[in-house]
């Protein structure tokens, strides 16, 4: 009785140990791993705002603007003057140091500030666009991988289905009850299934691979996409693109170049030069001996504008403001046709989605069954069957089609009102 007990625990630390060493390996496996990111459509925007690369190297805009923003409208460093002079023997000289400052005639200086702050408000509203088009680029992506997966899961299905028949044919053509033919055709069938499956996976690795670059991924990351495609509903019928940062950046643009104009009408004018200087100087009043004495003055030099007005800088302002008005003005029009067309796209996808689930493929399903059924009591053929099933893949992929054309509108439709 003494002598079972220490051969018992050896039983079952033998037992164990391999158990122990499995736990290690999938300790370690699932250590070294490299971690999944697991991203939704609804989490495209935040990952783009905080990792694409593209979009922190485009921030960097605004800072440059603020530079320009922070050096413009300051006066002119001022000039240290100094001049000595004496005579050929040395007995008479004059020394003279001053100051200079140059001013401006007009609100030059003003104008030139204003301008900048126009100039930075456009950057933000830049970086917003280039942000807008990073987020619906990767949302289109992911609608795209999102539409193959499920793509793949209907032949999948399907695929099963016919590994599913082609044994019943294979069974029933071994007991002399079926044809081997159509035992052939079902197996060619299940190879067509996996050649177009395999083309969809294709497809979705490279859509894939583009879009890690947009998510700031490394290459070696595995990714994965939560969700499937929504089923579609309208959004309201909004066309206002006044949320469009590319057109508010156009406006601002436009509204700069009429600060242009006002700017170069001012530079018309020259800045003002001031200067206050002393002088010392020593001079010979014969028969007297020499006189020493000290000056203090005021000079002012003031440009005439006889033979340069600026007018053809401020011709070219006017053409700049007119056109930056007119591309503003266009782009307003271009916004609001493209929210119409993305509005017009979903009310048709929508009508075949709701034509393909409520009629077509209940049909399709239906005559399906017929024809598996009829097959099954040998009152059918086996080309019925595949012709049936070819019409139902083919309604199925259609649905998914069109649903992911009604997502890819809504999308463009969210994009073109500035709603990322």
């Amino acid at each position: 009785m003494g002598s079972s007990a220490p051969s018992n625990n050896n039983e079952s630390m033998i037992h164990l140990r391999p158990l122990f060493l499995l736990g290690i390996i999938l300790t370690h496996s699932t250590l070294s791993a490299e971690p999944v990111l697991v991203i939704s459509l609804n989490g495209i925007a935040e990952r783009i705002r905080a990792q694409n690369p593209d979009l922190a190297a485009a921030r960097l805009r605004i800072d440059e603007a603020l530079g320009r923003m922070n050096q413009s409208g300051r006066l002119s460093n001022p000039d240290f003057d100094t001049s000595i002079e004496h005579n050929s023997n040395f007995r008479e000289a004059r020394a003279e140091i001053g100051i200079s400052q140059k001013f401006p005639v007009t609100d030059r200086l003003a104008l030139e500030k204003s301008i900048t702050v126009t100039q930075l408000k456009t950057a933000e509203a830049e970086i917003r666009d280039v942000e807008r088009k990073l987020i619906a680029q990767a949302r289109l992506t992911v609608i795209e991988i999102l539409s193959l997966r499920q793509r793949i899961t209907v032949l999948q299905s399907q695929s099963t289905l016919a590994e599913s028949l082609a044994k019943q044919l294979t069974e029933a053509s071994e007991k002399g009850e079926a044809s081997k033919l159509d035992a052939g055709l079902a197996k060619l069938e299940i190879s067509t299934l996996s050649v177009g499956i395999r083309q969809l996976e294709a497809a979705k690795t490279t859509a894939v691979g583009t879009l890690k670059p947009l998510l700031g991924m490394p290459p070696e990351t595995p990714l994965h996409i939560d969700g499937t495609l929504p089923e579609p509903t309208l959004p309201n019928a909004s066309t206002d693109p006044s949320n469009r940062p590319d057109l508010k950046a156009a406006y601002l643009e436009a509204d700069a170049a009429g600060k242009g104009v006002t700017l170069e009408q001012a530079r018309r004018y020259d800045d003002i030069e001031a200067s206050i200087f002393t002088a010392a100087e020593r001079s010979e009043d014969a028969p007297d001996g020499y006189d020493n004495e000290a000056i203090i003055g005021l000079r002012f030099r003031i440009p005439l504008p006889l033979w340069n007005n600026n007018e053809g800088n401020i011709q070219t302002a006017r053409a700049t403001q007119r056109r930056k008005e007119l591309e503003a003005s266009a782009l307003n029009q271009n916004i609001r046709h493209e929210i119409d067309s993305a509005l017009q796209q979903m009310h048709e996808w929508r009508k075949l989605i709701d034509e393909l689930t409520n009629d077509l493929i209940p049909l399709v399903n239906k005559q399906t069954a017929i024809a598996e059924n009829a097959l099954r009591k040998g009152e059918g053929d086996i080309q019925t069957v595949f012709r049936t099933r070819e019409k139902q893949l083919q309604l199925a992929a259609a649905r998914l089609d069109a649903l992911r054309e009604f997502h890819l509108a809504r999308i463009h439709h969210e994009s073109a009102i500035g709603n990322p």
